[in-house]
Order: structure tokens, then sequence, then C-alpha cells
């Protein structure tokens, strides 16, 4: 017989909340030895809970051998081959060197973990350091992991350096990136990473937030090319375009999800952002939407000034009393398993420095504390 638990799992200095599965409140399903903790954003969309209620479903459909209608990843046509070995990645987001006064140990603690887990590569997914000589010790962190490193260009790591604004051109060359926007493949998978700092023709002020249409062509054609299952990375989520993502998410979406429907299986599987440091996963269409949360801290701007470290590091890095902090970093370790056909992240949970925002003014509500927490929540889902 088939066995469903609801299995109660708290973190102390986990803020999450439980979502409704079935009437009972809480993150884990363990279905015939299979468990998946599932973390998603509260909104008005019909989309919440889509997740876990698919998940349950064609968990309980498919029984104990966990037959699924989902294509899993790295077989042409979306077919299970079971033969790959899992593929295993560290990602980490908004280090922000230039505003974290111990942002060179957060990116140390991560790279650290990776080397010891012997992932295949790391990817950083954007606000990571602007292009200074004071930074080529931060960057001498990064590079000293022994494995590909990727980068995705975030809007603040173009801010000033010293020198005054500087270019996406210059940034790139700093840390070594082939290009804007890009594709690789590892594992037999193929990775996209793309760049959503363009400007529209109607922008005004502010960071840009934007796929330009060349770009918008050129992934068409490199999704279109390949017959291998797809992941994309990029800094600002296509799946909140009115609250900081990116401006024109919705076709950016609509190019992974023609994608998609023109392979007749679902080749475009996940779409991991950083920027809003934020800790949730969503689903759209049949792909997934992870927002993996900052690894140094969260902003909540001027009406809640509090110095949470000493006078010392106040005075020489300013704009940390803008922010709630993590005490530790915040990073995430993704494993793709085509042979068992599951996408996983384990994360890494830490506490706030001081008090958290709602204990600052405003309500939980107000700072959707459900999806504003010290760390990255595990989940575990079908492919």
């Amino acid at each position: 017989m088939l066995e469903v638990r609801i299995v109660a799992k708290k973190h102390a200095t986990d803020t999450s909340y439980g979502q409704e599965v079935s009437g009972v409140s809480r993150e884990t399903l363990t279905v015939t030895g299979w468990d998946a903790n599932f973390f998603e954003m509260k909104t008005n969309s019909p989309l919440d809970l889509i997740y876990r209620r698919e998940f349950l479903k064609r968990s309980i459909l498919g029984g104990a051998s966990f037959a699924t209608a989902w294509p899993v990843l790295g077989g042409e046509g979306g077919s299970k081959t079971g033969s790959s070995r899992p593929l295993r990645f560290g990602i980490i987001t908004d280090v922000h060197k230039d505003v974290m006064h111990d942002a060179d140990d957060r990116l140390r603690v991560f790279i650290e973990r990776m080397e010891a887990e012997k992932v295949d590569f790391i990817v950083q997914l954007g606000d990571f350091c602007v292009p200074k000589e004071g930074n080529l010790g931060f960057m001498k962190i990064w590079n000293a992991f022994n494995g590909p490193r990727y980068h995705v260009l975030g809007n603040h790591d173009t801010d000033d350096n010293g020198q005054g604004p500087t270019t996406r051109e210059r940034t790139m060359e700093y840390w070594n990136m082939p290009a804007r926007f890009y594709s690789f493949e590892r594992g037999g998978n193929q990775f996209v990473e793309l760049d959503g700092n363009d400007q529209p023709a109607d922008h005004k002020s502010g960071y840009p937030r934007f796929v330009a249409d060349d770009q918008l062509k050129w992934l068409r054609k490199d999704l279109a090319t390949t017959k291998k299952s797809t992941v994309i990375f990029v800094h600002q989520s296509p799946e909140r375009p009115d609250d900081g993502g990116l401006q024109n998410g919705a076709a950016v979406r609509g190019v992974l999800e023609e994608a998609n429907r023109d392979a007749g299986f679902r080749k475009v599987v996940a779409c991991f952002t950083g920027h809003h440091h934020r800790d949730y996963v969503r689903q759209i269409n049949n792909i997934v939407y992870p927002q993996i949360n900052s690894a140094s801290y969260y902003w909540v701007g001027g009406n809640f000034l509090r110095v949470r470290y000493s006078k010392e590091v106040d005075a020489k890095y300013p704009y940390i009393k803008y922010t709630v902090p993590y005490r530790n970093s915040i990073f995430a370790l993704a494993t793709i398993d085509t042979g068992r056909g599951f996408l996983k992240i384990e994360g890494r949970r830490s506490e706030f420095v001081g008090p958290a925002p709602w204990e600052m003014g405003e309500t939980k509500d107000y700072w959707d504390a459900k999806t504003l927490t010290a760390g990255v929540a595990d989940w575990k889902m079908p492919l």
C-alpha cells in the first residue's frame, strides 16, 4: 500500500511557514521513500501549490516505482535513460562584496563546501562585485575553485567602482566571462546564462531589468538547436515582472514555453534566479522558477535603519545598516539525477543578525515573511 505521510520539520532559524497540503500544514512529503521539501511564495495566483499538489497526485498515480508523466532531464525527447550519474552544482548569489564587510569569508565558505562536495561546477547569479583592484582578493577566492566557474551579470555589478559607474563589458573582462549571455553543456544537459540588464526603449530611470530582442532571438535559436534538457540562469526573475523582476518577464517565459511546445517534451525544466533576496520556488506552465536567497542580507531600506555590527564596520561599510544581514553565508547545492528522475536543492540556513524585519515595524504580511528567510529551503521535485 502506498504510504503518504506529512512530517513536521522546522528549523529554529527558519522563519518560513508551512503551506497547506490536504489540510495539513508542513513541508515534507514522504511517498514510498521519496522525500520532497517544497517552499512556495504566497501569491494571489492560482499557480500557488500546483507544485505540491502535482507531486502528490503523480506520486500516488505512479505507485512505489514513482512512474511520472513528467519527462526527466538528460535524454533526448525527454526519455529517461537511467544511465547518467547525478550532476551536482553549487549556486550562490547576491554576495554583494561592495556592501558586506565579510563578503570574502562568505564566498570562501561556499568555495570550501563545494570543493568538499566535489560538485561538477559552480555558478554565481549576479550582484557579485564591481571591477576594481580592491576586489582582486575576492576574485582570487572564487577562482580557487578547482572546476568550471560560471557568472551571471547582476544589476549592481556595474555600480560605481571608485572611478564612476562601470560597464558590463568591463565587468565581464574582470570576471573573465565569455559573453553577456551564453550557453554550455554539462552532464548531458544544456545550461543557459542570460543577461537581464538590457535597457528597454521606454527606460526612464533606475536599473534596467530587461532582456532585449536580440538576446531573445539568440535564446530562441539556442533552445531550438539543442535536444538536451535545459536549465536557465538569470539574475532577475521572469516570474515577477511587476515586483523588481524582468520587465518583459512574460516574453522570456513565452520563449521558454515555446521551446517546450516545439520540442514536444519538457525541454526547459527550470530557471534559477537571484536578485530578490527571497526564498521560494514556483512552477508556471510546467517550468520551475527557484528563487535563490542572497548569501548576505535582505535590504530593508532607510525607514528601518539599524547598526548591526561595530561602529568601525558601519563607518567603512555604511550600507549594511540598510539591511538585515544573515549571520552566516547562504547558498545552495543542486542535484539533477536523470537516473532516478529528480531535481533537488539542499540549502544552507542561518539566522538574522539582530531583529528580524517584522520586529522593527510593520507586520509579517507586509514583509511576506513566508519567503523572507535567513536561508535557502530544501526541496525536491520529480522530473
